[in-house]
């Protein structure tokens, strides 16, 4: 069992190395196509949404008040952009509504 286990880091590190390498690699020239760059451009943004979407829901003691939170932060967000201010008004959200609940 102990021989497995090096077997699946060196395999895990091969992944993560080609994947980080044969984009570089194999892509030499500027990507035309209007659809893959659009592509490419958002990945990052629905990664990163897809990861802490669950995450803003479950944080709190109720579904409710994350979703609240959810809602306060994405019309701060659209009406000021500042981040800090989402991140407050999420808090202060929270708070109010485990309060009430």
């Amino acid at each position: 069992m102990n021989h497995n286990i090096y077997l699946y880091i060196i395999v895990v590190a091969l992944v993560t190395y080609l994947i980080r390498t044969l984009p570089l690699t194999l892509i030499r020239r500027e990507i035309k196509n209007t659809f893959l760059r659009s592509f490419l451009y958002y990945v990052p943004y629905v990664t990163l949404a897809a990861m802490t979407f669950p995450a803003i829901l479950h944080a709190t003691d109720s579904i409710w008040s994350g979703l609240a939170a959810l809602i306060a932060g994405i019309l701060t967000a659209w009406l000021s952009g500042n981040l800090f201010l989402v991140a407050a008004s999420g808090c202060v959200v929270v708070f109010l509504v485990e309060l009430l609940l």
